[in-house]
């Protein structure tokens, strides 16, 4: 049988029309299976992208180091004895740990805890002031909206110069002012601002990144008299490199280094980001995994709707095909003939299906975003093309299967038999 032939074309939508009650109800259990794999697929995909936009294009594969008070004794040093980081040890971190990748040293001066440490004429905030190395911006990245970032001429000349967040930026200009240029009183000491940035996270972090000033950090030591202090260190391991082998061999030479027992677990403190994006993945592919388990299983129950219904229309036509049969026609062109119309149907209703389910996912992004709603753990809900066309192919297979049966069941009527047929 020919594939475009006109006349089997004819018949066969004459046959699914005959009945167009029982031809709807089939094809509405493809169409709703496609379809709510379709929309958990795109739902799925909302809430890792609202998760995964809460760190913006912070390096996931980064750790975060602190000290904390020992919990045991070594060296003659007692329990409960603090420590601090310091510059030497940055060398050493560099000097004897070849899989980092960005490291960046970093000192926090006053935080934003109501008492005004910023000054520009008559205005006054209390923001977050940061001491940093131009590394910080590879490790966790803010936009910069004007002018620059920190850069290591900065830190080499101990320059007294900021960058500072939307917020800073709100608070102590005017709208249409260029902040680029001009000075901020931060305790007492006058910085020329040379950057604004804005974050790339959402939700309460950013509200907190905007509200913070960056200056460099060999600045902040010298002029605020913190010494050779480090506060904390942020982390990011080549890209060839798990996070933990950095985060183990490091917290070995810094205990070595601070005089703290090698079994000392709390004294430094970490925070893996790599670990825990880990989980977080992990736990959106088990997700992802139910969704396709469900959506097949609900799409499968579809198909061997439209299988049943083929039987029974091979039944119905138990004459047709005896005559077909009688005057020649080939096994194949009967099979050819049943499995285009499981096809078929299985096909529109799949499109529809599929169709209706990325409207509608379109539909909520376009609500989403024109609406102005700020949904931190929902956004952008949408279906990875290549994973709508394994669902159109698995749609397409499963519709060939489900004609496989009432096709042999058409091609092992005998002629005779199905001349004499009476139903």
């Amino acid at each position: 049988m020919k594939l475009f032939d006109l006349d089997k074309w004819h018949e066969i939508y004459y046959a699914l029309r005959k009945n167009p009650w029982r031809t709807f109800f089939t094809a509405f259990g493809v169409f709703w299976g496609i379809f709510m794999l379709i929309i958990m697929m795109g739902a799925g995909e909302g809430l890792y992208n609202g998760a995964s936009n809460d760190l913006g294009d912070m390096s996931t594969n980064s750790v975060f180091m602190w000290t904390r008070r020992t919990t045991l004794p070594y060296k003659g040093f007692p329990r409960g004895r603090f420590f601090r980081f310091n510059n030497d040890d940055t060398k050493a971190l560099i000097d004897n740990i070849p899989e980092i990748k960005y490291i960046a040293p970093r000192l926090q001066g006053w935080s934003r805890d109501g008492n005004n440490n910023v000054v520009r004429n008559e205005r006054t905030g209390s923001f977050n002031i940061q001491g940093d190395y131009p590394e910080i911006n590879l490790i966790d990245p803010v936009k910069i909206t004007q002018g620059r970032f920190i850069n290591h001429n900065d830190i080499n000349d101990l320059r007294k110069v900021a960058v500072i967040g939307i917020s800073v930026f709100q608070e102590m200009f005017e709208p249409d002012e260029d902040p680029i240029g001009q000075y901020l009183r931060i305790q007492g000491v006058y910085f020329k601002v040379v950057g604004c940035f804005q974050s790339k996270k959402n939700d309460q972090q950013a509200e907190r990144d905007n509200q913070a000033i960056f200056i460099p950090f060999t600045t902040l030591q010298k002029v605020y008299n913190y010494g050779d202090m480090v506060g904390w260190y942020s982390i990011t391991a080549r890209d060839d490199v798990r996070v933990e082998v950095v985060e183990t061999r490091a917290k070995e030479l810094l205990k070595q280094r601070h005089s703290v027992h090698p079994d000392d677990d709390r004294a430094v403190g970490s925070f893996n980001l790599d670990k825990e994006w880990s989980k977080m993945t992990n736990l959106f592919n088990g997700i992802s995994g139910l969704v396709w388990i469900v959506g097949i299983g609900t799409l499968l129950a579809g198909v061997i709707g439209v299988s049943n219904i083929m039987l029974i229309v091979v039944k119905e036509r138990t004459k047709e095909i005896g005559v077909q049969r009688a005057l020649g026609a080939a096994p194949m062109q009967i099979i050819s003939q049943i499995i285009i119309e499981s096809v078929m149907l299985t096909a529109i209703a799949g499109y529809f299906g599929l169709a209706i389910g990325v409207g509608i996912l379109e539909a909520v992004n376009y609500g989403l975003t024109t609406s102005g709603a700020n949904s931190n753990m929902f956004m952008n809900p949408s279906v990875d093309f290549n994973k709508a066309m394994w669902a159109l192919g698995i749609l397409v297979l499963s519709g060939i299967f489900a004609g496989m049966i009432p096709a042999q069941r058409a091609i092992n009527i005998k002629p005779i038999d199905a001349l004499r047929d009476e139903v």
